[in-house]
C-alpha cells in the first residue's frame, strides 16, 4: 500500500500574502502616479478605445483622477473620472471589511461576490454611455 502525503492547507497563509502583494503594488503605482503627472508624462498607457473612436471609455481619465486624488484635489479627481473614485471607495471599504473579518476569525467568502458583477457591469456601461452624451459632458475628463 502506497502512502499518500497529507493535504496541507495553506488557506490561512494566502490571505496575508495577498494583502501584502496588493498593498505593495498599490504603493508602487501610487508613488509613480504621485510624482509623475499623467497629463505631462507620456509613459503612462493611453486609451486605445479613445484613440480609435474618439469616445471616452469608462476608464478614461482614471490615471489623472488618481494623480489629483493623491494631491488632495478631490473635485478634480471626481471630474476626471467619477466612476474610478466610486470604485476606489468601494474597494477600500470592502478590503477593510475583508481584512477586519479575517483578523477577527470570521468567514469572509469571496472578496468580490458574483452577485456584484451584473450591477457593476450595468453601472460601467451606463457611465460609459452617459459620459459621451452632450447632456452629461460634465462626466467627461
Amino acid at each position: 500500500m502506497s502512502r499518500v502525503p497529507p493535504i496541507l492547507s495553506s488557506r490561512g497563509k494566502k490571505i496575508p500574502f495577498a494583502v501584502l502583494i496588493c498593498t505593495a503594488s498599490a504603493v508602487v503605482i501610487a508613488t509613480a502616479v504621485f510624482f509623475f503627472d499623467p497629463a505631462t508624462h507620456r509613459f503612462f498607457p493611453g486609451c486605445t478605445f479613445h484613440k480609435l473612436t474618439g469616445l471616452n471609455c469608462p476608464g478614461c481619465g482614471a490615471t489623472r483622477s488618481l494623480h489629483a486624488l493623491l494631491h488632495g484635489d478631490f473635485l478634480t479627481a471626481l471630474r476626471d473620472n467619477a466612476l474610478f473614485i466610486a470604485a476606489m471607495l468601494f474597494i477600500t471599504a470592502r478590503g477593510g471589511w475583508f481584512v477586519l473579518n479575517h483578523f477577527r476569525g470570521r468567514a469572509n467568502g469571496n472578496f468580490f461576490p458574483v452577485k456584484f458583477l451584473w450591477p457593476l457591469l450595468a453601472a460601467t456601461v451606463l457611465f460609459g454611455v452617459l459620459r459621451n452624451l452632450p447632456a452629461f459632458a460634465f462626466l467627461s475628463p
